[in-house]
């Protein structure tokens, strides 16, 4: 599959938390930085994630908010 976004961070899925509609996935994309991806259940059950897992972030977006 190709894809228009540029942001692609490769990496291991380090955790599934899956809630009522919203599962958070954790991915170690090196160096020690963990990405967390906000996702359906539906997703996370059609793409069959689980710990262990090789998986891409794939980041795009048209703004960057930073707070303190």
């Amino acid at each position: 599959m190709k894809l228009s976004a540029r942001n692609l961070l490769k990496g291991r899925v380090v955790e599934v938390q899956k809630g009522q509609t919203t599962a958070h996935v954790r991915i170690e994309v090196g160096g020690g930085a963990v990405i967390t991806a906000s996702i359906t259940n539906e997703a996370v059950d059609d793409l069959d994630l689980k710990t262990g897992d090789e998986a891409t972030a794939v980041i795009k977006a048209s703004d960057v908010l930073v707070g303190k």
